[in-house]
């Protein structure tokens, strides 16, 4: 009996349907995936700090950033490791030191409690798969910058030898002491940079605040290209009054961003300002795809 169709159009014919199938499970693989990215880039790890949101529970943020295509929820406890897995989501700042901002490591006496709770965190942050605990110098309250670096120093190089055994960076944040926080020492990048150097272990980095770091000292691109291996994590914010990183403040954060990848940078940038707008959640897309560069 006489085929219906030669032998060679109907293997061009599956072929040709076989390639359109393929196509088209690709485009949907595509489609999927920038919808699970929020229509990310993906050069950037965006992050957010949740106590900006102090209206909106754990819970449904975290499906509401994981929706946006963040990765990371910044300053969260060891007890809130639960919820953050259950979205798929990593505690890109572990937080909970004791004495918080004014009472950090530049004092002697607060030493015992700050080395003990990092005893106990460590293990369980790495257990965890996460990366990064916070810390804070504390205030000045009279004391040198010069004794309040070595003070530090001399606390952290007790606790660097646990976090190099676990994976574990120890990050201490750069805050502005002449709007939000009065007396702060870790207030310049300067200092910062020296006490990393006198500490002398990779486990202990910056947290480049970009809010606070533009009030203290300008400078900002230049200040990331040329510190940048000290920087192990970034905040934004807008400039003044921390509100949304728009057209309304004067940092340009797509140049910005621009510069923190040029450094290689691969860690988080989190997102620190206080929505003023009356969607909080609209503010936090639009300040991340303002960074998505």
């Amino acid at each position: 009996m006489k085929d219906s169709m030669p032998r060679r159009t109907a293997l061009k014919t599956m072929a040709t349907g076989a390639a359109a199938v393929a196509a088209t499970q690709a485009i949907t693989n595509q489609t999927s995936a920038a919808a699970h990215s929020g229509g990310l880039k993906g050069n950037i790890n965006h992050s957010v700090c949740k106590w900006c949101y102090k209206g909106i529970e754990l819970d449904p943020f975290c499906k509401a950033v994981k929706d946006m295509g963040l990765k990371g929820v910044d300053l969260m406890g060891v007890n809130d490791f639960p919820t953050l897995k259950k979205h798929g989501l990593e505690c890109s700042m572990v937080s909970g030191v004791p004495g918080g901002i004014k009472t950090g490591l530049n004092r002697e006496e607060n030493h015992d409690a700050i080395i003990e709770f990092f005893e106990k965190t460590i293990p369980v942050t790495a257990k965890a798969g996460y990366k990064n605990i916070i810390c804070f110098s504390g205030n000045r309250d009279g004391m040198s910058d010069l004794q309040g670096l070595a003070n530090c120093a001399a606390g952290l190089r007790q606790i660097t030898p646990l976090a190099e055994k676990h994976g574990i960076t120890i990050i201490m944040e750069l805050l502005n002491s002449k709007v939000n926080h009065a007396d702060y020492m870790c207030d310049l990048s300067n200092w910062g940079v020296a006490l990393c150097d006198a500490v002398g272990s990779d486990s202990f980095k910056l947290l480049y605040d970009i809010y606070h770091m533009q009030i203290m000292e300008g400078d900002v691109i230049a200040t990331i290209r040329k510190n940048h291996e000290y920087y192990g994590h970034y905040h934004t914010g807008g400039v003044p009054g921390r509100a949304e990183i728009d057209k309304t403040q004067e940092l340009y954060y797509p140049a910005i961003m621009e510069a923190v990848l040029e450094t290689g940078y691969d860690g988080y940038v989190a997102q620190e300002f206080i929505p003023k707008g009356p969607e909080p959640l609209a503010s936090l897309k639009q300040g991340v795809h303002i960074c998505d560069v």
